[in-house]
């Protein structure tokens, strides 16, 4: 089956708006590995683009320099073999003027590979933007790499010839719950609800991990032949993942590895002390970059204390190769399948579960009937010194005076509220509600697959979410 562009649909329409105006636009579209970026780009652009390159990795400036100039010849037959990439794109702009009136879509694909050392790409891409393309009104120019520290430090919020020169910029991230669905529809799979949540709550909504399962598997089979597996595609994913994203990827995995350790989360002083890094700006920069990569998360305590301030792991896909492969030594086949109403799969799927609450936010907003109000969205403990210590996974602070105190359970029926959680639902309650502003109302919200089950104990909640309203 021909391969569809599924979701997207806010990407797709600002990248078409892009290249339809009356200016030159200089567009950079980044994101992380394996989650659709060039094939987003080229489903829109399709045909119309002038030039189209891609740079190769680990290859020296000479190849590079050679691709480039034998791309560009299959385009523009007069074009001549460079020695540096001035040239090249000088090259490149012979090309485009030679090309009749109308918009000229220029898409240059894994931008960091092209920046070996002092190749002067950089400089030159910049004398190319700078000098010629930007005085136009017919250029636009998509940038994309999956090299997310290299993309913001040098394209995004480069504060050299750069500055503020990107006129747009689309962070793809991954499917959501309601685009993973549409895809396994539109691909034939006949998979429930359920079972697509099982599947983001381990592959984490990336596309290309979607596209490697087999229809007629169960999400369970096909997990055990793509990640468990020795031979799997997947088996050896992790260690490229950080390699692809970041240079120096070792200190950002042992951030990482820190963080699969404590599924609440862990301050910066924790973090520090965990890693052994030191305290600097350096440090700053690559919590800033896992955020917006969409592994980390960072969340301001009720306290308001900005030294308090928490990062927590919330990718899935990572969360499992910690809390699952790495931990538990899964590599054989079937292992997963077998683990399917074991102890530890439900400790994993509550966790992961959590996870896909905290990627679904607005979702969850839009159940409550609150996405016109204020709100701020944490996880909360009391002071590691209370002797009454207490822990919410998510409370929703809202400019209504209301906080929706948030338990999130995975199960595969209706969740069943027995006396002794009841008890420590309660006891949660009660510590916030002594650090809580007194004119807050508290509303206990249970966020189930199914629902929970009416028994003598399920009157205590007063608002419920299922898994169906996150699919929305």
């Amino acid at each position: 089956m021909k391969e569809q562009l599924i979701g997207r649909e806010k990407e797709r329409k600002a990248l078409q708006e892009y290249l339809c105006s009356e200016r030159s636009e200089f567009i950079a579209v980044y994101g992380r590995r394996r989650v659709g970026k060039t094939f987003l780009i080229k489903q829109v652009i399709d045909t119309d683009a002038c030039f189209t390159f891609t740079g190769a990795e680990n290859v020296s400036l000479e190849e590079q320099l050679l691709n480039f100039y034998l791309c560009l010849q299959k385009y523009y037959p007069a074009a001549q073999r460079c020695e540096t990439w001035i040239e090249s794109f000088n090259q490149l702009e012979c090309y485009l003027e030679s090309l009749p009136t109308g918009n000229k879509i220029v898409f240059i694909d894994e931008l960091p590979w092209l920046d070996n050392v002092r190749s002067g790409f950089v400089s030159a891409l910049e004398l190319f933007w700078n000098g010629w393309a930007s005085h136009r009104t017919d250029i636009k120019l998509i940038v994309c790499g999956s090299a997310a520290s290299w993309m913001l430090d040098n394209i995004v919020n480069d504060y050299g010839g750069l500055y503020h020169r990107v006129t747009h910029q689309i962070l793809l991230q991954p499917f959501t719950l309601a685009e993973s669905k549409q895809y396994f529809d539109a691909y034939g799979f006949s998979y429930s609800e359920t079972s697509v949540a099982e599947a983001y709550m381990v592959l984490g909504g990336i596309p290309y991990y979607y596209s490697l399962m087999q229809q007629g598997l169960s999400v369970a089979q096909n997990i055990d032949q793509l990640v468990i597996a020795p031979t799997g595609e997947l088996s050896n994913e992790m260690p490229l993942l950080f390699r692809s994203l970041f240079k120096h990827s070792d200190d950002y995995v042992r951030i990482i590895e820190a963080l699969s350790q404590k599924s609440k989360g862990l301050t910066r002083s924790e973090l520090l002390d965990a890693t052994k890094m030191h305290n600097n700006a350096r440090f700053t920069q690559m919590l800033q970059e896992l955020e917006t990569c969409g592994f980390v998360r960072c969340f301001q305590p009720y306290d308001g204390k900005k030294r308090q301030i928490t990062y927590q792991l919330i990718d899935p896909f990572v969360h499992f190769y910690y809390q699952m492969v790495a931990k538990n030594g899964l590599r054989s086949a079937h292992q997963w399948e077998q683990m399917q109403n074991a102890p530890q799969f439900y400790t994993w799927a509550g966790l992961a579960f959590e996870m896909l609450c905290f990627n679904h936010i607005p979702q969850l907003l839009s159940a409550l009937g609150i996405t016109g109000i204020k709100t701020d969205v944490y996880s909360w403990r009391t002071p590691t010194i209370a002797e009454d210590g207490a822990q919410i996974d998510m409370v929703i602070d809202r400019a209504d005076r209301c906080v929706n105190i948030c338990e999130m359970k995975f199960t595969r029926g209706e969740y069943d509220i027995q006396k002794a959680e009841a008890t420590k639902i309660q006891h949660r309650i009660d510590s916030f509600a002594r650090y809580a502003e007194p004119s807050k109302t508290l509303l206990l919200t249970m966020i189930t697959a199914l629902g929970v089950k009416t028994n003598m104990y399920s009157s205590v909640v007063q608002k419920q979410i299922t898994l169906h309203d996150l699919f929305q």
